[in-house]
C-alpha cells in the first residue's frame, strides 16, 4: 500500500469516527505540519506551537475535508494559516508590551535566516493587508510548493486566476523585501 493510498484511508477511517486512525493520522502528519510551520517561523518554539493548533484545527475539522484536491493541500492550507496566525499574535503581544529590541545586538550571533523568515513575515502581513486575495495562492505555490493545478483545485479558482494572483503577489513581495513599502 502506498503512502498515498494509506493516507487516505486513515483520512476515511477518521472522518467515520475511528479515533485510533484519528491518532495515527496527526502522527503521520506532524512532520509535514512542523516543516510547513518552521518555514514561517525562524524560532522552534514558536513553529512548534503553529503547529499543535495545526493539527488541533485538522483533527476538529477533518469531516469538512470533501475529497476535492489533495489531501496534503488542504493540510498545507491549515499549516499556513496557523504559522501566519501564530506570527500575528507574536507581533501583537510584542506591540503591547512594547518590546525593545536590545542594543548591541552581535550580528555574529544573530540568525540571517531568522531575519530574512522575519522580513519575509511582515511583508506576508503587508500584502494581507492591501491585498488578502493573493495572499493563500502565493503561499501555497512560493511556500508550500503546489502546483498552480493543485491550487487551483484547493482555492476553487479558475487556472488562469491562481496563476495571476500569485504573479501580482510575487511583484508585491519583491518590491517589498526589495525595500519598497
Amino acid at each position: 500500500m502506498s503512502n498515498e493510498e494509506e493516507l487516505r484511508r486513515l483520512v476515511t477511517s477518521a472522518q467515520a469516527g475511528d479515533g485510533v486512525a484519528l491518532d495515527r493520522l496527526l502522527v503521520r502528519l506532524r512532520p509535514v505540519v512542523m516543516r510547513r510551520c518552521s518555514r514561517f517561523l525562524p524560532h522552534h518554539a514558536d513553529a512548534e506551537e503553529a503547529a499543535q493548533d495545526a493539527l488541533l484545527s485538522i483533527s476538529t475539522h477533518l469531516d469538512t475535508y470533501r475529497g476535492r484536491g489533495s489531501f496534503l493541500g488542504w493540510v498545507t492550507v491549515i499549516a499556513s494559516n496557523a504559522a501566519r496566525a501564530t506570527y500575528r499574535s507574536m507581533r501583537r503581544r510584542a506591540e503591547e508590551s512594547h518590546a525593545v529590541v536590545p542594543e548591541g545586538t552581535d550580528p555574529r550571533t544573530t540568525s540571517v535566516i531568522a531575519g530574512t523568515r522575519l522580513d519575509l513575515m511582515e511583508s506576508l502581513a503587508a500584502l494581507e493587508a492591501r491585498h488578502p486575495a493573493l495572499v493563500e495562492s502565493f503561499v501555497l505555490r512560493d511556500l508550500g510548493g503546489l502546483t498552480y493545478q493543485q491550487i487551483a483545485e484547493i482555492t476553487q479558482a479558475p487556472l488562469g486566476t491562481v496563476k495571476d494572483r500569485i504573479h501580482q503577489a510575487r511583484r508585491f513581495m519583491r518590491d517589498r523585501l526589495a525595500g519598497g513599502r
